[in-house]
């Protein structure tokens, strides 16, 4: 085996990131996990006193990563941050005044808050280290109650989601939340030509996780696997039989060079033959006899001509029930 294959395997098992994130994204990441924890401790520590009073809850240091190294993530958004926290926190106390013993009440909270954060639409990992918090936190945490919810839990959350929404929004490539992020303004596409799409492949991805410059929680194999499943979706399902008839034309609905747009010629007596001559893409004048099963799993929408390009008949499923 290459050894240049062996070490892209080994990385590949390894699970080491290979985004193309450049070091100003880096150290722009850097800068913003020193500013919001700074902030947290800050006004924790400025703040009344009272039984919470300059508590932070370590795992706010989890959430500073997901803010600002992956801003835009979905488990970075302000409704994971919040939410998290807070039906971790409350799960997490209500475990360790019921449960009691650390040894159950422990592995409870963290899989409950997993369920609840589900169900809640808000996973955010490090919610699972404030609900074990609640449960092995000491006595400082365990004289609160559910007061750990709201102090320290909520403001110190608060005040992380205050600084990620402060220091990215100047760079407007990676405000948070990411909905703030505007794309910028380019020309517009070319018309779209039937088949013609282009086959992504892994340098056109690494070239558009470049142009964002910032950490996607995502591998490009995922990005991959999803534009395919995505296109096959598109695709649709193949024609029924029935509908295959003569002087119509079918494009088969793929890609690039392997788009192709064939015209029924001619169909057998039987009705179970059929003459095609290929009128454009990979097809191109050639000509071929299949059974009309065949053509049909072949074909995945009518065609028409128009003007310069090929168009789909109507709407994806015909006034018959079937594609037409």
């Amino acid at each position: 085996m290459p050894t240049t294959s062996l070490a892209a395997r080994v990385l590949n098992l390894l699970g080491i990131e290979s985004h193309p994130v450049s070091h100003h994204e880096r150290w722009l990441s850097m800068a913003g996990g020193v500013i919001g924890i700074a902030l947290v401790f800050t006004a924790m520590d400025l703040g009344p006193p009272g039984m919470a009073h300059g508590l932070v809850v370590a795992s706010m240091g989890a959430s500073a990563v997901l803010v600002f190294g992956v801003p835009h993530g979905a488990l970075s958004q302000p409704w994971p941050v919040v939410g998290g926290h807070l039906v971790s926190a409350l799960i997490g106390v209500t475990m360790a005044r019921f449960v009691g013993d650390p040894l159950l009440a422990g592995p409870l909270a963290v899989g409950l808050a997993i369920l609840a954060m589900h169900y809640a639409r808000c996973l955010h990992p490090p919610g699972g280290a404030t609900a074990l918090a609640a449960v092995i936190g000491g006595d400082a945490v365990t004289a609160l109650g559910y007061g750990y919810v709201l102090a320290p839990v909520l403001e110190n959350v608060l005040l992380l989601s205050a600084a990620g929404f402060l220091f990215n929004f100047p760079f407007r490539w990676r405000r948070w939340p990411a909905a703030l992020v505007r794309a910028p303004v380019t020309a517009p596409p070319p018309a779209p030509v039937a088949g013609a799409g282009p086959t992504l492949e892994h340098a056109d991805l690494v070239y558009a996780l470049t142009e964002i410059d910032s950490f996607i929680d995502v591998s490009e194999g995922d990005l991959l696997r999803i534009y395919d499943l995505a296109t096959r979706h598109a695709e649709g399902e193949p024609l029924p039989a029935d509908r295959i008839r003569a002087g119509c034309c079918y494009s088969n609905g793929r890609f690039g060079a392997d788009w192709a747009v064939r015209c029924i010629v001619d169909v057998s007596e039987d009705q179970k033959q059929v003459i095609y001559r290929g009128v454009a893409g990979a097809d191109r004048r050639r000509s071929g006899t299949l059974s009309r099963a065949d053509f049909a799993r072949w074909a995945r929408y009518r065609v028409e001509r128009d003007e310069t390009t090929w168009r789909p008949v109507g709407s994806v499923r015909g006034d018959e029930g079937g594609l037409i």
